[in-house]
């Protein structure tokens, strides 16, 4: 276990290292022999010259089996390692710069919880009993809870982004879409890696990377690595770094093939996250106190003390049978959990108020069976997917400067859930080709899929109110005064979810396809609700278990979309696009939000309550274009070469029915009414863009004969709600983004060496935040204080990383 408590000797004796590798791995390359390098050097430039004519040929498994990004009728982005590493990405948030229509971000308070959303379908809140609306995959594992899901890019082969539902072949909660982080399999021979960066904020980071064949059957292999710096700003009152970053992460995996036609695959991951609290910035002043608004947006005031950890691991096993040359068949056994502890000061300021504790623990288990055929006319795969997973949590919502105030000295709010999940699904999906059957030349195919789930769903919430301090469970010696919730239920809920697409090759070079698709997200248990505030329905006067029970849970959510476009590449394939449209349905929309809540009819809220609707429907619809160029080779000197790459997204997302409980501020009675004319998406803006321009041309660095690269990316995102309900604190307006990359490569990829500048303008902009206030800000809705803070995306940062390979 590694200490909690940090020291910069820590960072400083680890930034020394780095930099003493670093020059040593330069001077490693000196009196290399030109005659090899120069025939590396030949031999990059045919390959180069290969690498062009399949500019739009990248191989992908969007529908689990590995095709062109050309030949797939679904929206796919698509990036390799080397492409993220070349852009100075440090996990999976570099996302949210060049996909189009999506948003991948750090969960509000949180290191390594991960938000998500695509074509405007996701979920932002990590509390047990809502499920994520965007599917994250660890080859081919699906996470079950958001934890641990914000994931760095090392040992990384690619990353696939399928937009749009992709309930056939995904299964549950990939109503938006579906992101796949893909790790590098093993080599044949022998190697070791060796990569270090030092940069902004003392950053310190360490990479190892080693393969060991021992047979010529067995193999194996692990990456280890260490990532290290100081905060973007201050906790002023605690005086410890805040955004600051310290994880320990290893990855390791062992092949085996006894048999030329049988493969397994054992791989393992853990990680360990002793960060600090991220503390949000107050955007007004203390609403109690008057305490002012600091000037540096990633500074904090937090008094919240206690431990801050998040740890994840799990283990994977793969199997996979070639039956025949038409048959194959595989095995996808995993398990994994993760322990969390969070301290969330909603405030933001010394004084107790909203402060909030918080322990997530996950565990999961998930088998998959696949039967894929392949042929000249037919291709398919079904199977049969298991999920048997709990996830607990409990929080208090310690509110001692409202206790003080009405006399509850140490008032506290209790919430603990768990809720257990298992579900299964079968699923099938057949491709034919056409062509023959009408008599035509080019390629016509036909896909047809479907997927029946079952999610049942156990519930427990159990909510008390505590004097005195924080609750037992955190160590306090809170006592309870009044249990607000105790609710156990269970629910299974049901669906198919089909899919059928039509693509049409006119060309080797061209795909034009239409498709429908649907996704489905299971309904649940409002984690927060109050059973002591479930309405009489009926009106008999009395309220029954059984409406206790309707209003606690929430139905499941659905999206039909439908999609068309046209995949090509042009010039002798130096240019490639993708564009797509497409228009969605969604229906039984879930939004999940907290009230405060006054108990006690004092007029200041003592507590809070979930509320969770099926708000109602709206309408979705978009385009996106994505496309890469290369424009032009030998511009400057022999075999250099300047490309081009851009992905543009349009959204318009509106509510067509949003139902809500409305109060009438003159009687103070209560109504179900249509707000949709009030309400906007949240974490959706409807322009997204980006752009690179990159120049590669040969250099030889002491007699090392390489590539050197310049690359600059610009990307910009449109104004975004961090709610439903617009806020001025919140909400964030338009914006760019400018990065660079000077990178250095020798031909044999022995060495190299990268310059990475990102955010180089310094833009502060808002990826997140808290309200508990009114929208003019002057009242607090929950505490005292006020709560209005946010959390911000990285400021201007450079980074020099240097990588050895043996």
């Amino acid at each position: 276990m590694i200490d909690l408590h940090k020291t910069n000797d820590k960072r400083s004796l680890l930034a020394g290292a780095i930099r003493t590798a670093l020059l040593s791995g330069l001077c490693l390359g000196v009196g290399a022999a030109y005659a090899q390098q120069r025939d590396d050097r030949e031999a990059q430039d045919e390959q180069q010259q290969t690498d062009v004519a399949d500019l739009g040929a990248v191989q992908v498994t969007a529908r689990r089996r590995t095709e062109t990004l050309r030949d797939v009728p679904i929206s796919v982005t698509a990036i390799s390692g080397e492409q993220l590493q070349d852009m100075g990405a440090e996990d999976i948030t570099y996302l949210n710069q060049v996909v189009p229509n999506a948003t991948i971000e750090t969960s509000r308070g949180t290191n390594n919880t991960l938000t998500a959303f695509i074509r405007g379908i996701g979920q932002q809140d990590p509390v047990a009993g809502f499920e994520a609306g965007v599917g994250i995959y660890l080859d081919d594992v699906y996470l079950n809870r958001p934890m641990g899901a914000v994931l760095e890019v090392y040992d990384v082969e690619r990353v696939e982004v399928l937009r749009g539902p992709q309930g056939t072949l995904y299964g549950r909660n990939t109503i938006g879409g579906a992101i796949k982080y893909v790790t590098k399999k093993l080599g044949r021979e022998p190697s070791l890696s060796l990569e270090g960066s030092v940069g902004s904020f003392s950053q310190a980071d360490l990479i190892a990377s080693a393969e060991l064949p021992l047979s010529d059957t067995f193999a194996v292999g692990a990456s280890v690595a260490s990532f290290n710096r100081d905060g973007f700003g201050k906790n002023r009152f605690l005086n410890e770094e805040n955004y600051d970053k310290d994880i320990v992460a290893i990855r390791a995996s062992a092949e085996w093939s006894p048999t030329y036609n049988l493969f397994f695959r054992l791989s393992g991951d853990y990680t360990d996250d002793d960060s600090n609290p991220r503390g949000g910035h107050r955007l007004i002043p203390g609403l109690f106190s008057g305490a002012p608004v600091l000037d540096d947006v990633f500074d904090s005031r937090s008094g919240m003390t206690g431990p801050n950890n998040a740890e994840q691991k799990g283990i994977a096993l793969l199997a996979e049978y070639d039956i025949s040359p038409a048959w194959m068949f595989k095995s996808i056994t995993s398990y994994r959990e993760d322990d969390n502890i969070q301290q969330v000061d909603f405030e933001a300021l010394p004084v107790a108020d909203v402060d909030v504790p918080v322990i997530y623990e996950n565990e999961q288990f998930s088998q998959e069976f696949q039967l894929a055929y392949t042929s000249d006319r037919i291709a398919g795969i079904a199977g049969f997917y298991y999920l048997d997973a709990n996830a607990f949590n409990a929080f208090d919502v310690l509110l001692a400067q409202t206790g003080e105030v009405i006399g509850l000295p140490g008032l506290n709010a209790f919430t603990e859930g768990d809720i257990d999940t298992e579900s299964w699904s079968v699923f099938a999906d057949v491709s034919f080709d056409l062509a023959d059957y009408f008599g035509l030349d080019t390629g016509l195919e036909l896909s047809i899929g479907g997927r029946y789930t079952s999610d049942e769903r156990d519930s427990r919430v159990l909510r008390q109110t505590f004097i005195g301090g924080n609750s037992p469970t955190f160590g306090g010696p809170g006592i309870p005064i009044q249990t607000t919730s105790d609710f156990s239920g269970s629910e299974t809920f049901t669906d198919f979810t089909p899919r059928i697409s039509l693509a049409w090759q006119p060309s080797e070079n061209h795909n034009v396809y239409g498709s429908f698709s649907q996704g489905f997200k299971g309904g649940g248990f409002d984690p927060r609700g109050l059973t002591t505030a479930a309405p009489d329905f009926n009106g008999d006067g009395t309220v029954s278990e059984d409406e206790v029970f309707e209003f606690m849970k929430f139905d499941p959510e659905t999206v039909d979309t439908w999609e068309a476009g046209i995949k090509s590449s042009l010039f002798d394939r130096r240019v490639s696009t993708s564009l797509a449209f497409f228009y969605s349905d969604y229906t039984d929309i879930q939004v999940p939000g907290s009230v405060g809540v006054d108990t006690d009819g004092d007029g200041l809220s003592d507590t809070f309550a979930g509320v969770t609707t099926n708000a109602g429907e709206a309408t979705v619809k978009g385009v996106e274009f994505e496309g890469t160029a290369l424009l032009g080779r030998n511009l400057m000197t022999s075999g250099d070469n300047l490309s081009a790459a851009t992905a543009v997204g349009y959204i318009d997302a509106e509510y067509d029915e949003f139902i809500a409980l409305v109060s009438d501020p003159a009687t103070g009675s209560q109504a179900l009414q249509d707000v949709s004319d009030q309400r906007v998406f949240q974490n959706t803006p409807d322009w997204t863009a980006h752009f690179n321009l990159r120049y590669d041309r040969p250099l030889a660095v002491l007699s090392n004969h390489g590539t050197f690269s310049i690359i600059g990316a610009w990307s910009y995102r449109g104004d975004t709600n961090q709610f439903e309900i617009p806020s001025q604190f919140l909400d964030q307006s338009a914006y760019s983004l400018y990065d660079a990359s000077l990178i250095w490569k020798r031909l044999d990829g022995k060495y190299e060496i990268g310059l990475y500048g990102r955010n180089l303008g310094d833009k502060e902009y808002k990826v997140s935040g808290h309200q508990f206030v009114t929208p003019d800000g002057q009242t607090a809705t929950l505490g005292l204080e006020g709560v209005a803070n946010a959390f911000f995306g990285a400021p201007r940062t450079v980074t020099l990383t240097a990588k050895v390979n043996f």
